[in-house]
């Protein structure tokens, strides 16, 4: 199909996209307008739970598999949108609508590339499709769960705002629950134990703490302690103090590494609440990255976790839209980037695909 139809016809979903409340593991309605865009191109498709997923025409399982995804859910609306979040609208270029930058953009404009490509002949990889659902939550029953049901996946196109730009790698996240103990008391007494005065030099600790290893293209491990709770009563000195530490992991370590180092070295104790959202990244000599790069793309490292940290296999994180937008009020993708996304995905993969 003309290109310029199909990116009309992608504009059009994102709008329906919009329309369709999708919060994390309420997405069945925007499947449902999802397998609709298959069934009207004739494209076999099949449905787990609220993720879509579809197979080229020519699948050979004799190939390589190039898996393209993003996902369907969005964050709920915050409380300084002045626009309804459900209204898709145009102004001054700009795709107004809750989901439009994150990652409705994206998602469209690979169900447009794949729809491309979908009936191509002798292409040098397989291509799967997956909407996925419960991205935004790293729910149990989005891409993840998609991983068992799918053949092998050698590597993936993660469809999330890059400006269209190739992320080539993408930073992990362990979440660690925190405790600093001390001596329970009565304010009234003596206490050269008090939990919360304790607390003041693990801050200080946190804060100054850095990992050797930095990344050429990720930069340092980056440890935040983002909550602090404790205390009942205005005249009870606390057993202990809760903190939550934010660490959001570089490509030379593994989770399990940067949770074995904390363990060990930090003064208080602290548990991971998971070890499974692990950095990502890809060769910059991947063939799939040198047909950007040939485009005039340029590579960069991401601070923002996608489904890319639930793969496995190299993973370039691409697509149309501006990440500083993503959960913003009034979030908004302009029109012209839609247009440069499905064009610019078909570039890069006709010159990954078809030497």
């Amino acid at each position: 199909m003309d290109q310029t139809i199909l990116t009309e016809k992608a504009l059009e979903l994102l709008k329906k996209l919009i329309s369709i409340p999708s919060f994390s593991s309420e997405e069945d309605k925007t499947a449902d307008a999802i397998e609709q865009w298959f069934k009207s191109f004739d494209i076999p498709f099949k449905r787990e739970k609220n993720n879509v997923y579809a197979f080229n025409k020519y699948f050979d399982e004799s190939k390589p598999t190039l898996l393209l995804n993003s996902h369907h859910d969005t964050v709920k609306p915050n409380s300084a949108y002045t626009k309804d979040p459900f209204h898709p609208h145009i102004e001054d270029g700009k795709l107004y609508g809750l989901g439009s930058n994150d990652a409705g953009g994206c998602l469209v404009s690979l169900i447009a590339t794949f729809t491309h490509f979908y009936s191509a002949k002798n292409l040098n990889h397989n291509i799967i499709l997956v909407a996925s659902a419960e991205e935004e939550s790293s729910g149990p029953n989005g891409l993840n769960s998609m991983l068992p049901v799918l053949p092998k996946i050698d590597v993936a196109i993660v469809g999330e705002p890059t400006l269209m730009n190739l992320a080539i790698a993408e930073k992990g996240l362990v979440v660690f629950e925190g405790k600093v103990s001390g001596t329970p008391s009565h304010a009234a007494h003596p206490n050269n134990n008090n939990a919360i005065y304790n607390t003041i030099e693990v801050l200080q600790w946190f804060k100054d703490y850095r990992f050797p290893k930095v990344s050429e293209v990720l930069g340092e491990v980056k440890l935040t302690v983002t909550q602090i709770n404790g205390g009942s009563q205005h005249n009870v000195v606390p057993a202990h103090i809760d903190l939550v530490i934010d660490v959001r992991v570089n490509d030379c370590y593994t989770n399990k590494e940067i949770a074995d180092i904390l363990t060990k070295e930090a003064p208080c104790e602290v548990k991971p609440r998971s070890l499974r959202l692990n950095s990502s990244s890809i060769d910059k000599a991947h063939p799939l990255v040198l047909s950007g790069i040939n485009l005039g793309r340029t590579t960069y490292g991401s601070p923002t976790l996608s489904d890319q940290a639930t793969l496995t296999c190299q993973s370039l994180k691409l697509g149309p839209g501006d990440s500083t937008r993503s959960h913003s009020a009034n979030e908004f993708i302009y029109v012209e980037e839609i247009k440069e996304g499905v064009a610019l995905y078909i570039k890069i993969l006709e010159g990954f695909l078809q030497k």
